[in-house]
């Protein structure tokens, strides 16, 4: 645990990061309207919105989880990236100019529009579900960890109780109010202009880190670029093993599907793009974070190369867990070092408010324009904002009261399913020209990640072969098939 006057810098670090945004907050949120808080009266620069849109996709759980998948699977992550880019272009240029043909709020108006209001209630369900569930375990493990490297008040994810349990309550509630506090008028455009202060504040934070480690290894820049390009850990191809999980067109592939779907399908990560003033703005948003955040990652795979070679140096045995590889770190040089904690918090802090703040306002746009399909009434959205974040709260105790680490595996699991029929939907709306039968729509798209689990386990049994990314790609097939299963009549 840090002394006391440690603790009370770092609460000093955040109080003054909050300062920042609301003062954003308070800027932006003038005379806003439910236009403001949905689209941000279609007047965000799309180059705010790029750099912006790198931090929102990097939670506080990609902070720390990409660094620790050197130790397991190389750079090979890089594949997957390389993919995104040729998602992110399918989305630029056939997504886009349809969401604003259609001048879109949310993006799953278009599917009761091309379907049927069935599809469109099922295709926003599937998205609140998924992105309340995925926000609350992002948002539960890194309160978790800045309790861990700041506090030192828990054992482990499933080992913290008794006073810890308040204290982490308390942590939760706090964070959570100081998220609803800087988004509840503005919204989506107070969001446009804090992502950027919290992408400045993250990726400087990674590189401070960075230099850290550097300089803790003796090394300068370049001879630590030389150093990771000779380790073995900095793999990017797989080409000659197709069954492995790594090989490069099942990781190629599936990255394309999963930029696809879990930002050109998710309304979290398309509302700050639709707030855009023209289409080839928000084009030239999409194109240039498509491409940036391949350099984003390759500093994160960078910095899990560095600490394996610093724990290799210290005679230190790696942790079980790839997680851990840089909260172990900090852990070790905070009491020589205490800046090295003050530094990660923020990158951590910058993550989880960057990731947690746009999915809160998401999940109150969804809500509010196709569940209670009342966009107008600004009463009802303030009601919903609050009501969310209480919700988001409940989540996330919830999961600290299950306390298991496979139970938060699972949770991901099913938000990974989640996003399938989505897929399935889309593509029916987009690739064919015929109506299915509504009142099926949402018994297939639950249909559909059942068949890809029980698939999962029978040819795991039989052959030994797990579905990786790729079980996206299928989920969303049988999906589609479902669908034109149940077709009608030709439009």
């Amino acid at each position: 645990m840090l002394p006391l006057h440690s603790i009370m810098v770092m609460i000093a670090v955040v109080l003054c990061y909050f300062a920042l945004l609301f003062a954003i907050s308070r800027w932006t949120g003038r005379r806003a309207t439910n236009h403001t808080f949905y689209r941000g009266n279609k007047q965000s620069p799309w180059y705010l919105v790029a750099i912006g849109m790198v931090g929102a996709s990097i939670s506080g759980i990609t902070f720390v989880s990409v660094p620790g998948m050197v130790n397991s699977i190389g750079m090979t992550y890089l594949q997957t990236c390389l993919g995104f880019i040729v998602g992110y272009v399918v989305i630029a240029f056939v997504l886009l100019p349809l969401y604003y043909r259609l001048n879109l709020t949310t993006i799953y108006s278009y599917l009761g529009q091309r379907i049927g209001q069935r599809a469109y209630k099922t295709g926003a369900s599937f998205f609140l579900l998924s992105k309340m569930t995925g926000a609350a375990v992002r948002f539960y493990v890194v309160c978790w960890i800045l309790m861990e490297v700041g506090l030192g008040g828990t054992d482990g994810i499933a080992g913290s109780k008794g006073s810890d349990c308040w204290l982490f309550a308390i942590v939760v509630v706090m964070m959570t109010a100081l998220i609803w506090l800087y988004t509840r008028q503005g919204g989506i455009k107070t969001l446009v202009w804090t992502d950027v202060l919290q992408t400045i504040c993250l990726f400087s934070a990674l590189l401070l880190i960075i230099y850290k480690v550097v300089d803790d290894l003796g090394l300068t820049m370049s001879s630590a670029v030389t150093a990771i390009n000779s380790s073995e850990l900095s793999r990017v191809f797989v080409l000659d093993d197709w069954v492995s999980k790594q090989y490069f067109w099942k990781q190629f592939l599936s990255g394309a599907f999963i930029a696809i779907v879990m930002t050109g399908l998710d309304q979290d990560m398309m509302q700050k793009n639709l707030t855009c003033r023209s289409l080839r703005d928000a084009q030239k948003d999409m194109c240039t974070y498509g491409v940036a955040f391949v350099p984003a990652n390759l500093l994160f795979l960078s910095l899990g190369v560095l600490l394996v070679m610093w724990f290799q140096q210290q005679g230190l045995s790696l942790p079980a867990k790839g997680d851990e590889l840089l909260p172990v770190y900090v852990s070790h040089t905070s009491s020589i070092f205490p800046l090295t904690s003050y530094i990660f918090m923020l990158g951590m802090v910058a993550a989880a408010f960057s990731s947690a703040d746009s999915a809160l306002t998401a999940l109150t746009t969804s809500f509010c324009v196709d569940i209670c399909g009342r966009a107008d009434d600004e009463r009802l959205r303030r009601r919903v904002h609050i009501g969310m974040a209480a919700v988001f709260v409940v989540f996330i105790m919830l999961f600290r009261v299950l306390n298991s680490t496979s139970v938060i595996d699972a949770i991901y699991i099913l938000c990974s399913y989640t996003y399938g029929p989505l897929l399935g939907l889309f593509a029916f709306g987009l690739l064919t020209k015929r109506q299915t039968n509504d009142h099926v729509v949402p018994y297939i798209c639950v249909a559909s990640p059942i068949a890809c689990y029980l698939l999962d386990m029978v040819v795991g049994q039989l052959t030994g072969y797990r579905f990786g990314y790729e079980l996206l790609m299928l989920n969303g097939l049988l999906t589609f098939c479902g669908l034109c299963l149940f077709r009608r009549q030709s439009l």
